[in-house]
């Protein structure tokens, strides 16, 4: 699987001004091996930015092992993003690109949406998604809106062409939430946890309901994680396509990445399909 690496922690996952609550980065790599080198460049280079930026704290760490700088908006985070990849000797939009994990539940009340200090409807935050993934190489959107503004999916599904809009808190790992997500075409990858939905035949389900669509299956890790590997083997067996597994730091977090490392180095009938399964 392509791994999707948490480096910039926000929301529920950290005690900062953040909303956005993943910030990650998808490196345009050959081989896993090579996506992981890439990762932890960027990300140490990261570290570097931010204590020049906001001094030795904003080094500490998130749940999913990223940073939790303190930053109250979503350009402050990306910017640090781009001098970080640019630092490490890598371009943005080419070398690395990002991915955002919105968890807009999280700042949803009463109808409206509260991000960057604004409050704002479901038509404004979708112009605020427009501006940012314009602005940024952003290819994949999870949970821009709440988990109950179906029409909001299906707005940000046609208007943010080009992106993979991902929903977790939206459909549970249930396969009937993806069937009745592709009538409507509010999504085009699911999150599978398999803690979630409760059974790995339910969480199959849910990638085979995903993959007859055309969908990414993305198997994820926990934001309260143990060292096992399991996910590694479960991602590679079934295809899934990419992996979230929090940032390359913490050994509840690098234990999965580096049993994919093994796994590539150990059966050459892998195929490492990179950065091409987010194209829509």
């Amino acid at each position: 699987p392509t791994p999707m690496f948490n480096v910039l922690n926000g929301g529920k996952h950290a005690g900062n001004g953040l909303g956005i609550q993943e910030f990650m980065i998808v490196p345009a790599a050959q081989s896993f091996r090579e996506s992981i080198r890439i990762a932890v460049e960027v990300y140490l280079n990261l570290k570097e930015v931010l204590k020049e930026e906001a001094g030795v704290s904003a080094v500490n760490v998130g749940d999913e092992g990223g940073f939790a700088p303190p930053f109250t908006t979503t350009t402050q985070a990306l910017d640090s993003l781009v001098r970080a990849i640019r630092r490490a000797g890598y371009n943005e939009g080419e070398d690395v690109f990002f991915a955002l994990d919105a968890a807009a539940t999280s700042f949803y009340q009463n109808g409206k949406y509260t991000l960057d200090g604004k409050t704002m409807d479901s038509t404004k935050l979708l112009e605020h998604y427009l501006k940012i993934c314009t602005e940024y190489p952003i290819i994949s959107v999870e949970d821009p809106f709440s988990e109950d503004d179906w029409e909001g999916f299906v707005s940000a599904k046609r208007s943010l062409k080009g992106l993979r809009i991902v929903g977790d808190d939206l459909l549970v790992t249930r396969a009937e939430n993806i069937e009745k997500a592709f009538e409507i075409d509010a999504c085009n990858a699911a999150i599978i946890k398999i803690n979630q939905v409760g059974t790995v035949s339910m969480a199959v389900d849910a990638i085979n309901s995903a993959k007859v669509h055309g969908w990414l299956p993305i198997v994820s890790h926990r934001s309260g994680e143990t060292e096992d590997t399991f996910i590694s083997h479960f991602a590679t067996a079934y295809s899934t396509g990419a992996m979230k597994s929090g940032a390359p730091a913490r050994g509840e977090r690098t234990a999965k990445y580096n049993e994919l490392l093994r796994i590539e180095d150990s059966d050459p009938s892998c195929v490492f399909k990179g950065i091409s399964v987010f194209k829509v």
